[in-house]
């Protein structure tokens, strides 16, 4: 059979046998639990699980994305894990061969950033704004104990806590090739140093986790879900074309404002009503949230974000 195919390879075209060569040293190189999406020209979407952090998905359950430009790869958040970035990577290189020279992490979240070690280590600059990585910093050990306990140890190899060499308070215009990326972080959404990127030429948003699409977002105890709105808001007043969010697949501002601003707003309406009707937090399931049970973990978050906001609402 090696024979065979030795003698294959050697009637191939020189491309045809380095695309067959590459498939034979890395047949999965399709990563486990991602898809590659194309939004536009050299702009791309990684599309990660809507479900939990698996051994399998390496931490990866979120959305990505990359710009190829003409200086080298720009790189919108690195994974999970040392090793999901290495799988978002092998993604890229099916795209093109230029290296990763930029990595922004759009906020505080382990998918967000702890990938950054395996980028760090290949040269890459790491841009976030000042709030994401005191965040960062501020739950790195309990992040580390909810991986450990969510993809094991094994999928934890090579991961470290390797924060942004760059900076930046509230917007950084960053250039590179013909791309112009604007960086804005207005407030605290779903974590307290979330970040957009505005691709003004190009009318491309990256939204990361001020967006959720196709699943419920979630409301926790690092969130703020009245500034989420007031961010949402910033972000879509650009008024994008395409929207690559923090999960789920590339899509348009509609779809956003629905999944995301909409629900954010019904939730905090619904909860307010609620309490001005005297209800107490030990009741706070009889909130009905069935318009969106259409979105996945509706069972296991409409209620948890009922309870964070009835909270939240409280100290307001």
């Amino acid at each position: 059979m090696a024979k065979q195919l030795s003698l294959y390879v050697k009637t191939l075209k020189p491309l045809s046998t380095l695309l067959l060569l590459i498939l034979l040293c890395h047949p999965s190189w399709s990563a486990e639990g991602l898809t590659l999406q194309k939004v536009t020209d050299d702009i791309y979407a990684i599309v990660g699980e809507l479900g939990n952090r698996t051994a399998d998905n390496l931490g990866n359950n979120a959305t990505f994305g990359f710009v190829v430009t003409a200086d080298g790869v720009v790189l919108i958040d690195s994974g999970g894990t040392y090793l999901g970035a290495q799988q978002i990577d092998q993604l890229i290189k099916t795209v093109t061969d230029k290296p990763v020279i930029t990595v922004i992490n759009t906020g505080g979240q382990d998918h967000r950033w702890l990938g950054n070690g395996y980028y760090k280590k290949s040269g890459a600059e790491i841009i976030a704004s000042e709030e994401a990585v005191n965040d960062q910093k501020a739950r790195t050990q309990d992040q580390f104990i909810m991986l450990g306990n969510l993809v094991g140890d094994k999928g934890l190899v090579g991961t470290d806590a390797v924060y942004a060499d760059k900076t930046f308070t509230d917007k950084l215009e960053l250039i590179r090739g013909d791309t112009t990326f604007m960086i804005y972080h207005v407030g605290q959404a779903h974590t307290p140093g979330d970040s957009f990127i505005w691709l003004p030429k190009e009318e491309v948003m990256f939204a990361g986790d001020i967006v959720y699409v196709e699943r419920m977002l979630g409301v926790g105890t690092q969130s703020n879900s009245k500034s989420w709105v007031d961010v949402y808001q910033a972000m879509a007043a650009h008024n994008p074309q395409h929207l690559i969010p923090g999960h789920g697949q590339a899509t348009n501002l509609q779809q956003a404002n629905k999944d995301t601003y909409d629900y954010l707003v019904f939730l905090r309406n619904s909860v307010s009503e609620f309490m001005e009707n005297g209800g107490d937090i030990t009741d706070i399931s009889s909130v009905d949230q069935s318009e969106y049970s259409y979105l996945l973990n509706y069972e296991t978050l409409a209620g948890r974000n009922a309870q964070q906001v009835f909270t939240e609402i409280e100290w307001e």
